[in-house]
């Protein structure tokens, strides 16, 4: 009988042990799924990329401040599996702008919104060669993703060019809008530029501030092609 009995608790803690082996084994392995599916979430999501100069990669600002990182707390608000990518380079012109776009679309993208032009019109780059440059990336976008929506953002600059230069800069882009069938920003600025109390004290780039009425600015176009 005491035989029983200790043939019995032994039986009853190698069946214990094992258990609690077997419970560890099941939430080590529902922790490796989770891992895995937020892995494969982050991958299914699709990719907005922004493509521009200064402005859009936060000249002067912190971390998470400029106007894509905002759009991206609100489209994760919204519950839209979207993946906003900065491609924003200060000083970017259209030329540098067409000779770097190649190795940026490397990854396969949803939504590509192209912000270039503003320092080809300080420049005084001549209009022809800046349509033709904007033309030629919209070109190629399409050539590797014929199915990517565009989102061209319209820009505008001071009437230090003179009167014309002024005028038909401001005309390029809705005309190309037009031309490709694209999206477009009527003015990226509207509502800052020339604003002193939401620009940086060079009078040119946007403030922390102004940022949430860029993010407003770009929202009211792309909010309809995020929700289709």
């Amino acid at each position: 009988m005491r035989s029983f009995t200790l043939f019995l608790s032994l039986f009853m803690f190698v069946t214990l042990l094992s258990c609690g082996d077997s419970s560890k084994k099941e939430e080590k392995q529902a922790s490796e799924n989770a891992v895995e599916n937020e892995q494969d979430n982050e991958e299914q999501k699709k990719v907005i990329l922004f493509f521009g100069d200064s402005l859009t990669a936060g000249y002067g600002l912190e971390e998470g401040e400029g106007f894509p990182e905002i759009l991206q707390q609100k489209i994760d608000s919204l519950g839209l599996s979207y993946q906003v990518m900065n491609a924003g380079l200060s000083g970017e012109t259209t030329s540098g702008g067409k000779n770097r776009i190649d190795w940026v679309l490397k990854q396969n993208v949803e939504i590509f919104v192209l912000e270039l032009g503003a320092n080809d019109g300080l420049r005084g780059i001549p209009i022809a060669e800046t349509r033709k440059n904007l033309q030629d990336i919209i070109d190629y976008v399409e050539s590797q993703n014929p199915d990517i929506k565009i989102i061209l953002a319209g820009m505008q600059i001071p009437p230090n060019m003179g009167q014309d230069y002024t005028k038909d800069f401001k005309q390029i882009f809705p005309d190309l809008a037009e031309k490709n069938d694209v999206y477009l920003i009527p003015f990226l600025l509207e509502d800052v530029a020339g604003i002193p109390q939401l620009n940086q004290q060079d009078g040119i780039h946007p403030n922390a501030e102004a940022q949430q009425i860029l993010a407003e600015n770009v929202w009211d176009v792309l909010k309809e092609v995020v929700q289709q």
